[in-house]
Formats: structure tokens, C-alpha cells, sequence
């Protein structure tokens, strides 16, 4: 080919001109400089590029020597958070023995930059401009590229995290062509028969040329060297708010402060939404972005335009207005189009699941925090809440305010059982809903423990839910039901004070030390000492959830999910409170496996007490929710423990901080908790992280168990931003 004939710094002089025009274009029409990030976490390389046109995440992963080559292979990954779209290409060493073959991006010369933007607006080929990056992979011997996906990354994630489900009707679509130089390209037209996703690859600085091997499966095969890739698409744009729009006036600070963490904030909020996490969610989670908001609100841009109202609009626009459900995730772009033809509908038009039954109680705490306790969002209020719905066609004639009324009328309702006279009765807590496995935040296919009521819904959300409702009726929202100023306070004092008693395990001290040393035995990822020397007297917790497998009447794993009640409750029964925060201290000192403490951070469980050899198979280092840290779990920890310890400065002061010893108990679990924290700020912006034991703790990405891999940048993983230690009085 004739790339081929070129001398090295001639077709060097050729990429760097393509990349340098690219560039070029795009500041010519963007006011701003670009915004670039790289994070490393090994074995994945992660790159950030933003600018006025377009936002792009480039993961390029390569193996490590000490990887599972049965779940890690070399792979160059494209995410973009309009239309939760993206490409993957995953490739293989030419001479087949995995574990060879490395891949990487390279810096450009001229730019000392990875990647570069893409920009083309030909009206008369699409509406939207074809934007995307531009980079130079190097590969450390010959290749194969075996499997590619362009369009959705809900398709991507289908393929990578379970039985590597393809779809034909999306592979079919992709046209594999010769280009110029020895390269070769991959485009799709998605299911719209508007947007096309492109993808090439052409040799530089003498590099082979691509052949394109053509068969049941067509392959590319690369030689050891350097290729320009482009990666582009031409689907409508969101508006992304800067780091000096998604911040507060006061908080602007931060982006001098925490640059990583402010950028990452920036790439995941948008004028009409914030998306939870990336590569994985690049979009719209309910639960997610109210969780993020309930801890981050400090900091954040309130008023029109700002990342407060966002959260709060989005969560409105696709409210389900049949039963009040606030939906959990939204399928856009293709994945959208996709679904909607396997229903036999030619539409476009974005979905919702709305099979979670945590989310919709995190709206009227979000609502009332914001509306009712600032002053902007009180004169925002009436604009705020008269806005018409647009996002979904079902909702396009309902205004924010009829919308919400409607999950604050399924609230009350569902609530209503278990509040009346004699109705404190396990039937009447909320349950999953029919069918499902899953419906709060674990929500992985043992996250509960197969559980049907989850502790942290009934013991804290509801009643701070209600609360929040009957706060919001005394401000004049929901005017069809002034009753509601006191029945959902009513509600709200049953379920505050009558749900804990439901999920509480005591197990005697005898028996606790007998189940730790069982589960060691069982548990084949844990090596470590049992620390029974912990164990001083009975052992009291919270279970995870009722009526999980094997026909247990209760979970009984040891958790994090304390921290709702601590963080959204103002619990006046003091006999409670101070049982409450006894237990919760006592899980926070005491290391595993007898408490939920490592030199990681708190495990978000802890399923030593169970009994059953089912706990360690589905609580372990390898799942989702297993024996593994989550960041905004240890921030709503801190906070929640924060608002406790700071009721002991107000005038209603709780009865457990006039027992000094008790307080200082409650204190050093803050200290030693904000401990764990500081020694893995590594971590803390990421989603999850697991371990390896070797004569102690080491850090281990949970994929390098499993395919679910963690997102780098979690938007409620960023809570740090606003969530510090205090100072309390000793």
C-alpha cells in the first residue's frame, strides 16, 4: 500500500497535520480551551477530552501480568455521554498466546496530548455535527481486532458483563471498508436510519498496513506499531456545565483545590441532567443523581441553569404518571430504538425502568431540602414547579408540580398499611416488587441476599420521606391534600420508630465467635486472623433485608446501610438512637470479619454472622455488593455520623450525648472512620474497589474479578467534594 513506500517522518508529518487541523477547527469555533483529564488504574488508562462540541472517555485496557486473562484483554473503549453511546474494539495477539500482546495510547509530538477532537458539520449528509476524538494506539506486537460494537454502551455492557450477549441485528449493520494509506473503517447506521457511529484505524510512522480478513467473523489484523484511530458520531449534543457552573459562587475554590475530582464532576453534569458514573452509566440513574445531590448539595449551583434544579427536573421529566414510580434508569439513543422494535414500535422515544422501589422516597427529601430550606429555592418554587413536562410523551400535558403530587399520593398510600392502628405487621413493610430480584441500591443478583424487604427502604427512607412530605405540605405544596402537614408526620413516627425492630439480629457471644471462625473456613477469599478477641460480649446488628434465600426470616450480613437513618433522621425515641449508634460504632471499630473495618475502608457487608454457608459463596471480594468498599457509602457514613454527633450542639439535645463515654464511643468511630478515608483518598472518587489478602489488605479493582467492572469517575463517589471532617468537642 502506499503508506507503506512513505519514509517514517513523512507519515509522521501526516498524522500530526490530521490531528493538528482537527484541532485547529475546534478552537476556532469553541470559546473556551479544551478540557483534558488521565487517570490511571491499572490495568485500565483512562482519558477525558471536553470541549464546547462534544465530551468523549477513552479507556484503553491492557493486561497486567498478574491479570485474569479469562475476564481482561486488550480492548480500546469510546464513551460519550450523549445518546449513552460508544464503541469497543477488543483484539488479541497475532500469535496467539494471550497475555502478550500490550497496547497503549501515545502522546502527540506537536500537541504532547492523546487524544484530539473531531469536528465535521456537512449539513447537507446529517443535522447534527460528526464529533467524536482522535488518538495514536501503539500495539507491542501483531494483532487481531476480533470484536467490535458501535452505538449504545448499554450494547457494550451487555457484551462485557455477562455471557458476552450479542446482538446480530446490531453487528449486521456494521460496514467494514478499506481506506486510504493501509487503513480500514467501521461504520454503523443506528436503528434511527439517521446516525451513524464511525470508527478507523490507519498505519503511521511505517506501521504495516491493516488487513481486513474476511469471513463468518471479519477480523482485522495490525502489525506491531503505531495507528491513528478516529472515533466519531453524529447524534445531538448535551450542554455540559462547566466546573464554574456545576459549582456555587462560594465553591468555585474547588477547581484549584481538587482539579481531578471538580473535571469529573464537570464531565458528568449536563443542563438538563447529571449522569451517575462512566464508562458504565454514562447517563441518567434517579437514585444515583438524588443520592449525589443529597450529599453534594452544599457545593453545588442552585437557581436556573444549575446543577440542583437539573437533578431535580430530570427526576420530575420521567416521574411514571400511572402510579407515581420515579424511574430509575432511562434507555436513550439507540438502546432506546432498539427496544422499542423489539415491541414491534418504529419510535426513538427514550424508556424507563422503573423496577426499583428505593428511588421514589428520595424525592421529596431532595424537594424539600432545596425548596423549602434555601432561600433560592423558595423563590424558585412557583417558576420551578409550573414548568411542563417534556422528556417523555406520556407526561408532556402534567407541570412538575402535578408530577410530583403524584409520587407524594403512591407514597402516602403505600405507607398508609403499616402506619394504621395495629398495623405494624411484616406484610405491610414495602417488598420488592413482583418479579424482581433486585430494587434498592444493591442492586446485584445477591446484593440482598435474595431478601424481599430491604432494610434500608423501611428503616430510614420512608419515614424521612414522609417527613419531607409533611415539611413540603406546610409550605403549600400538594394543595389537593393539606392533610398531609400531619398525617405523613404521623406516618412518619410510626415507621421511624416501629420498622427496626423487624431487621434486628443478636446473636449471643459464644455463638458469634463459633460463626466468624465458620465463615473463615468457608470463605475462600479471606486468609486473614478471625479477630474473635473482638468479640466481648453479644453481637446485636441489623439485617440486610427479610425473607432471603434458603428460607431465612432474615438476611443476616452486617452492612453500611446504617448510615440513611443516621444521615436522614432526627430519631427522638432515645432508648433507640442510643441502641442505634452503640451497634453502628461497634461495626465501624471492630476489623473484619467480626466488624466491617479494613485498611481499605468499611465493608458494605459483612456476612460472617449468617450462619450459612450461602454467605460467603454470595458475600466475597468478587461481587458487586459483596465484601468490597463503595466510596459514597463511607461519605453518607461520615455525614450521617456528622449529623449526630452534631445534634449534641443544638438545643434539642439527644440523650446519648450527656453519656460521655458513649459519646466518645460514637466519636472515635467518626475519627476512625474519617481515618480509613484519608488513607485511601486514592480510591474515593472511584465506584468501588475490592482486595487481595497478603499478610494484610491490598487493593484489587473489582474487575479484575469479574466482568462488572468499576467506573473510574462515580457521581456519588465525587461527595467528598462537600463531605469533610469536623471538629467535635471531646
Amino acid at each position: 500500500m502506499f503508506s507503506t513506500l512513505l519514509p517514517a517522518w513523512a507519515s509522521l508529518i501526516i498524522t500530526l497535520l490530521l490531528c493538528t487541523t482537527a484541532f485547529a477547527a475546534n478552537n476556532a469555533t469553541c470559546s473556551s480551551n479544551a478540557t483534558r483529564l488521565r487517570l490511571s488504574d491499572p490495568p485500565y488508562e483512562n482519558y477525558f477530552y471536553s470541549d464546547c462540541h462534544s465530551s468523549s472517555h477513552v479507556v484503553v485496557t491492557s493486561p497486567l501480568s498478574s491479570s485474569n486473562l479469562s475476564i481482561i484483554g486488550p480492548r480500546l473503549l469510546v464513551a460519550w455521554p450523549a445518546g449513552n453511546s460508544g464503541i469497543v474494539s477488543f483484539f488479541k495477539p497475532d500469535n496467539g498466546e494471550n497475555g502478550t500482546l500490550g497496547i497503549r495510547l501515545e502522546n502527540s509530538t506537536a500537541t504532547k496530548e492523546a487524544l484530539e477532537p473531531v469536528y465535521d458539520f456537512n449539513q447537507t449528509q446529517s443535522k447534527s455535527p460528526r464529533v467524536g476524538v482522535s488518538g495514536v494506539i501503539s500495539f507491542n506486537s501483531s494483532a487481531i481486532s476480533t470484536v467490535t460494537i458501535l452505538g449504545s454502551i448499554r450494547t457494550i455492557r451487555d457484551f462485557t458483563e455477562g455471557p458476552s450477549i450479542i446482538y446480530p441485528s446490531v453487528q449486521k449493520a456494521i460496514k467494514i471498508s478499506e481506506i486510504a494509506d493501509g487503513g480500514a473503517s467501521f461504520e454503523r447506521t443506528w436503528f434511527d436510519n439517521v446516525t451513524t457511529t464511525y470508527l478507523s484505524f490507519a498505519p503511521v510512522n511505517g506501521s504495516d498496513a491493516i488487513t481486513i480478513n474476511r469471513g463468518d467473523n471479519v477480523t482485522l489484523s495490525f502489525g506491531a506499531g503505531t495507528y491513528q484511530f478516529n472515533a466519531s458520531f453524529d447524534y445531538p449534543q448535551l450542554e455540559q456545565l462547566s466546573p464554574q457552573e456545576v459549582l456555587s459562587n462560594v465553591s468555585t475554590g474547588l477547581i484549584e483545590q481538587n482539579p481531578d475530582q471538580s473535571t469529573s464532576l464537570s464531565f458528568l453534569s449536563y443542563t438538563d441532567k447529571l449522569l451517575a458514573g462512566t464508562w458504565r452509566f454514562l447517563t441518567y440513574f434517579g437514585r444515583d443523581s438524588m443520592i449525589s445531590l443529597l450529599l453534594l448539595q452544599p457545593i453545588l449551583s442552585e437557581g436556573e441553569g444549575g446543577a440542583i434544579e437539573a437533578v431535580i427536573g430530570a427526576v420530575l421529566e420521567r416521574i411514571n404518571r400511572t402510579d407515581g414510580s420515579v424511574c430509575h434508569e432511562e434507555n436513550i439513543g439507540d438502546y432506546a430504538t432498539f427496544l422499542n422494535l423489539q415491541n414491534n414500535i418504529t419510535s426513538t422515544a427514550p424508556q424507563c425502568d422503573y423496577k426499583m422501589v428505593d428511588t421514589d422516597y428520595f424525592l421529596p427529601i431532595i424537594m424539600r431540602n432545596y425548596f423549602v430550606e434555601t432561600e433560592t429555592g423558595l423563590n424558585r418554587s412557583s417558576a420551578f414547579f409550573n414548568k411542563t413536562a417534556s422528556f417523555l410523551a406520556n407526561n408532556t400535558d402534567l407541570t412538575y408540580g402535578e408530577l410530583a403530587q403524584i409520587t407524594a399520593v403512591k407514597i402516602m398510600n403505600t405507607s398508609a398499611p403499616f402506619a394504621s392502628e395495629g398495623g405494624q405487621r411484616k406484610e405491610n413493610l414495602i417488598h420488592l416488587k413482583e418479579g424482581q430480584v433486585v430494587g434498592q441500591w444493591r442492586d446485584s443478583e445477591f446484593g440482598i441476599g435474595g431478601g424481599r424487604i430491604p432494610y434500608d427502604v423501611n428503616t430510614a427512607l420512608v419515614p424521612a420521606a414522609l417527613r419531607s412530605i409533611a415539611a413540603l405540605s406546610r409550605s403549600g405544596f400538594f394543595p389537593d391534600h393539606p392533610e398531609w402537614n400531619k398525617t405523613a408526620e404521623e406516618y412518619a413516627d410510626v415507621w421511624e420508630d416501629e420498622t427496626l425492630r423487624f431487621f434486628e439480629v443478636n446473636v449471643p457471644q459464644s455463638t458469634a465467635k463459633s460463626l466468624v471462625e465458620s465463615y473463615i473456613n468457608e470463605s475462600s477469599s479471606y486468609s486473614g486472623p478471625p479477630n474473635t478477641e473482638e468479640i466481648i460480649d453479644d453481637v446485636t446488628f441489623y439485617g440486610i433485608a427479610l425473607d432471603g434465600n434458603n428460607n431465612q426470616s432474615i438476611v443476616r450480613v452486617i452492612n453500611t446501610d446504617d448510615c440513611f437513618r443516621h444521615f436522614l433522621l432526627n430519631t427522638t425515641n432515645q432508648t433507640q438512637l442510643s441502641s442505634f449508634l452503640n451497634q453502628t460504632a461497634d461495626h465501624i471499630l471492630k476489623p473484619f470479619p467480626v466488624g466491617l473495618s479494613t485498611s481499605l475502608g468499611l465493608f458494605v457487608a459483612n456476612p460472617a454472622f449468617g450462619g450459612d454457608p450461602i454467605y460467603a459463596k454470595n458475600f466475597t471480594n468478587a461481587d458487586y455488593h459483596g465484601t468490597v468498599v463503595w466510596s459514597w457509602q463511607l461519605a453518607m457514613m461520615a455525614a450521617g455520623l456528622s449529623h449526630q454527633l452534631g445534634r449534641c450542639e443544638a438545643t434539642d439535645v439527644p440523650d446519648f450525648c450527656n453519656d460521655r463515654s458513649f459519646y466518645m464511643k460514637v466519636l472515635s468511630a467518626y475519627n476512625h472512620l474519617w481515618s480509613l478515608i484519608d488513607n485511601n483518598s486514592a480510591q474515593l472518587s472511584g465506584e468501588v474497589w475490592s482486595w487481595i489478602y497478603n499478610d494484610g489488605f491490598q487493593v484489587e479493582p473489582l474487575g479484575a474479578f469479574t466482568p462488572t467492572e468499576s467506573d473510574i469517575r462515580q457521581l456519588w463517589s465525587l461527595t467528598f467534594l462537600a463531605v469533610h471532617r469536623e471538629n467535635f468537642k471531646i
